[in-house]
């Protein structure tokens, strides 16, 4: 039996998905770091002050909300090899 495969390409490359960061706790919207920030960057709800990392405050679930943020995901650059002492 064969088996079938289906090949979706991203609608824009890295991008894994779209979705909103709030509060666990309060569920207050919370404002990303500026720029790019890691999935393990602290933040802190302005709010009710929890704090934890950014991959907490993270909600995919439809539909998104005012603190709206797109998830990439970027190929790590390789890491250039030292030369051993000679």
């Amino acid at each position: 039996m064969e088996e079938m495969h289906e090949i979706r390409p991203a609608k824009r490359p890295g991008v894994l998905a779209e979705g909103t960061l709030a509060c666990p706790q309060c569920d207050a919207p919370v404002a990303p770091p500026y720029g790019r920030a890691a999935i393990s960057a602290p933040v802190a709800c302005p709010f009710c002050g929890r704090a934890g990392r950014l991959r907490d405050f993270l909600s995919l679930a439809k539909p998104t909300r005012p603190a709206r943020v797109v998830v990439t995901v970027r190929q790590p650059q390789p890491v250039p090899r030292r030369r051993a002492p000679t």
